[in-house]
């Protein structure tokens, strides 16, 4: 039943999907061509260096230790509060819920899952690839650093890669890879690199990540959108799949209705108390046989019409209660003994004695 309730109310959304017009011609899927690849394997390159250089306590971690010795919090204090405001945009939720939402009205506009089914392949490859690297390497943030001058790795902390920074990466990027022009493409990949870098800068200005960190998590996020286009196969199946389940539910929608009737056929019978018995026209009792089934025209069956003759069926088998005899009319006090032979006496003649 719930069920049903559910499909009813989603055939106005997949009606006005109908009306909406289609994905327009020019948009075209982004292909693995080589110029990509050789941008891949570059960034990749550069994430197993970082890597390395934090492993082996390099320059790299004496530059962290330095930076968070500098406090930059505390030499511009001025723009702390605006700070606080921008690094939200490197969160995962308000972030998701800004993105998706203007990508489910795209694909509203375009009667396509493409953009939202993109997202959730970039969100949840983020959420493969960075935590699992946070989450074994355990390294702890500046505010939590125990021993000056180490790497602080496999000490449970799990702030290597920038989650901030990856996640700026491919939320806003993401924005650029469904761009539907080249221009708007370039324009937005500037846009959404220049903004995940503040967002990185940011989270050392607050002292809550490495410098390292956030390297590592902007080419994170950089490897994932490179990535994407590898994915696509998968996003054109999985919408196919979701739009085979749109017209499954709409066959069991015009299924319902069909049975419609005869359930309105049906109800009053039940309600009544009738059941029907092979054999037996419905709508029929014991000593009504097919009186209203012999009054139909020839060519129609009862069936064809439920209403009517369920209104039939229930105005022959009303079943009405015994009432007790009605008094006649008159008073209904009995008579009273004493007035009675009192107007007798008053009415016979007087007598002499």
């Amino acid at each position: 039943m719930r069920t049903d309730q559910m499909l009813a109310r989603l055939e106005p959304v997949f009606a006005r999907l109908d009306r909406e017009p289609e994905r327009p011609a020019h948009l075209q899927t982004p292909q693995m061509s080589r110029h990509r690849v050789v941008l891949l394997s570059a960034t990749l390159a550069f994430y197993l260096v970082i890597v390395v250089l934090v492993l082996t306590t390099s320059w790299l971690v004496r530059l962290d230790w330095q930076i968070m010795f500098f406090r930059p919090y505390e030499q511009w204090p001025q723009v702390h509060a605006f700070l606080d405001y921008l690094v939200v945009l490197g969160q995962r939720g308000p972030t998701a819920v800004m993105v998706a939402a203007w990508l489910g009205w795209r694909s509203w506009r375009q009667h396509t899952l493409r953009p939202l089914i993109a997202l959730g392949v970039a969100l949840l490859l983020l959420n493969i690839t960075v935590g699992s690297v946070k989450l074994g390497l355990g390294r702890l943030g500046p505010h939590y650093a125990t021993q000056i001058g180490s790497a602080e790795l496999f000490a449970g902390g799990d702030i290597f890669p920038s989650g901030h920074t990856a996640n700026a990466v491919v939320t806003w990027g993401i924005l650029a890879y469904l761009a539907s022009t080249t221009v708007t493409r370039r324009v937005l990949s500037i846009l959404s690199g220049v903004l995940s870098l503040s967002v990185g800068a940011t989270t050392v200005y607050l002292g809550t990540h490495w410098v390292s960190d956030v390297l590592l998590g902007w080419t994170a996020g950089l490897l994932i959108m490179l990535a994407l286009p590898w994915f696509e196969p998968l996003i054109a199946r999985t919408e196919a799949y979701v739009f085979g389940l749109r017209e499954q539910w709409r066959r069991r929608l015009e299924d319902g209705r069909v049975s419609e009737p005869v359930a309105a056929a049906l109800v009053p019978l039940l309600s009544a108390g009738g059941k029907w018995q092979p054999g037996r026209t419905p709508g029929t009792e014991d000593g009504a046989p097919a009186a209203a089934a012999s009054q139909a025209p020839a060519g129609h069956s009862p069936a064809l019409r439920p209403a009517a003759h369920a209104h039939q069926v229930s105005r022959q088998h009303v079943i009405r209660s015994e009432r007790t005899p009605i008094t006649p009319g008159g008073s209904r006090r009995p008579a009273h003994t004493e007035r009675a032979s009192a107007r007798g006496a008053s009415a016979r003649p007087a007598t002499g004695g």
